[in-house]
């Protein structure tokens, strides 16, 4: 037990990383936004999918990097103060706190939507309520026993994936697309970048959450470079699935992106629609009960990540150090906060006709800029403080600037009212760092002393 708070159990192993981190993910995270995917990047949807991929390597890759040196619980908190000290630490841990507290509020959301579509007579906001207090139990029986019923979710998801998949291309090769083979990376109406960056700026948001693998840091069996195996793993695994149900549904769409640019109406049942047209009802109401259940569990890896985030803040003494608090290794009281929030802001967006917009449209820069942060701490640590030895300049300062300078251009294309949010949350971040500076640098100092990171598995 470390000195400044409770002590997490190790039962974590590399499987039960990949699995929370698909889940937090969601295999099929296309499904919600193709629509206005396929119409901001003029079809060339797939295409988006592989830049994104691309583009959210270099944070995987820095990830991988800082585990080894901070295995901690809190990922991108440890790592910033590993790297950048004690107030970018706590920065970058603030901002990440926005987007932990409100994506698995979005996913339950998007669950009370989907289970109302399949049950009309019970209103939104019950199912939301239902999910949170389902997924919060599990959570608080234990990090191992929701991994095992994740893993079973996660199955169902990747099956009914798989059924899509084999009917879309038995559809296909009996009555071809109703666009050209290649248009969903060549584009159906003319290829444009800014049309296909556009397009990246939404599409990055599917990926969030592969980085909440490394909050479990302190509760794998294997050692820190089990965490690096799965955030890369499950990236590449989550890049293959988006792009193939990207490309195929694409082809079977029977709007043009012109016209679904046309129709915003249209866009965010675009991939229902296609599916529905050419392969039937069917396969549509599954799709949409699979979509249920993916949600609500994607919210039960989001909340475990952000419970271990507000524990390590807690631990840090950077909140209160109640949230620090652990039994029988379960940080129950951070979970419940976390349950709290989560619960409250998932119930008042699914009773507001715009709910979800106003979530969605803030949920993305908390994590882009933490993510900014984590990839100076790689620059930081490796060759500014020269903590790990001779500087290797092409993976401890090119690919993180290149990171860096992505993430920043994929803020700069987001919605105008996220970047104010974002904006305040981070000005209310800097004064509470400057309300507890003098006293979060000595706390810093003696953490530093009494639980050293000694950049050891």
């Amino acid at each position: 037990m470390t000195a400044d708070g409770g002590e997490l159990r190790r039962t974590l192993g590399f499987r039960d990383l990949v699995v929370y981190g698909l889940l937090f993910i969601a295999p099929m995270a296309p499904v919600g936004i193709f629509g206005t995917l396929d119409a901001k990047s003029h079809g060339a949807v797939a295409l988006v999918y592989v830049v994104a991929t691309v583009a959210m390597a270099f944070t995987a890759f820095s990830y991988a990097q800082m585990v080894r040196v901070a295995p901690q619980a809190g990922s991108v908190f440890a790592y910033a103060r590993k790297g950048l000290g004690e107030g970018a630490g706590f920065i970058a841990g603030w901002m990440a706190m926005l987007d932990y507290l409100l994506i698995p509020a979005v996913a339950y959301l998007f669950a009370g939507i989907a289970m109302e579509a399949l049950v009309p007579s019970v209103d939104r906001w019950v199912w939301t309520a239902i999910a949170v207090v389902i997924t919060t139990l599990l959570n608080l029986w234990g990090v191992r026993a929701a991994a095992r019923v994740g893993m079973a979710v996660l199955a169902l998801e990747i099956v009914v994936l798989l059924v899509f998949v084999v009917s879309a291309v038995a559809v296909l090769a009996r009555d071809g697309g109703t666009r050209g083979w290649s248009t969903p990376f060549t584009s159906d109406v003319g290829f444009s970048p800014a049309a296909v960056l556009g397009g990246v700026s939404v599409a990055v948001l599917s990926y969030l959450g592969f980085d909440a693998i490394a909050s479990f840091a302190e509760e794998v069996t294997g050692g820190s470079r089990q965490v690096a195996r799965a955030v890369l793993s499950c990236l590449v695994l989550a890049g293959a699935l988006f792009i193939a149900q990207t490309y195929l549904v694409a082809l079977l769409e029977p709007m043009s992106s012109a016209e679904l640019a046309a129709n915003p109406a249209a866009q965010g049942s675009a991939f229902y629609d296609a599916v529905d047209t050419s392969v039937g009802a069917w396969l549509h109401d599954l799709v949409a009960v699979s979509k249920a259940i993916g949600a609500a569990f994607a919210a039960l890896a989001a909340q475990a990540a952000a419970g271990r985030l507000l524990f390590a803040m807690g631990r840090a003494r950077r909140l209160p150090r109640v949230l620090s608090r652990t039994d029988s290794g379960v940080p129950r009281v951070a979970l419940l906060l976390a349950a709290v929030v989560t619960l409250l802001a998932a119930v008042w967006a699914a009773r507001r006709a715009d709910g979800l917009d106003r979530l969605v449209s803030v949920v993305d820069i908390g994590a882009l800029t933490a993510f900014v942060l984590l990839h100076a701490s790689v620059v930081g640590w490796f060759a500014v403080r020269r903590g790990d030895g001779p500087v290797r300049w092409i993976s401890h300062v090119l690919l993180p600037v290149i990171g860096a300078g992505i993430l920043i251009a994929v803020i700069v294309e987001a919605a105008g009212s996220a970047r104010i949010v974002g904006a305040i949350w981070l000005a209310v971040g800097l004064v509470v760092l400057m309300s507890q500076r003098g006293r979060g640098r000595g706390q810093g100092q003696g953490q530093g002393r009494s639980a050293p990171l000694t950049g050891k598995p």
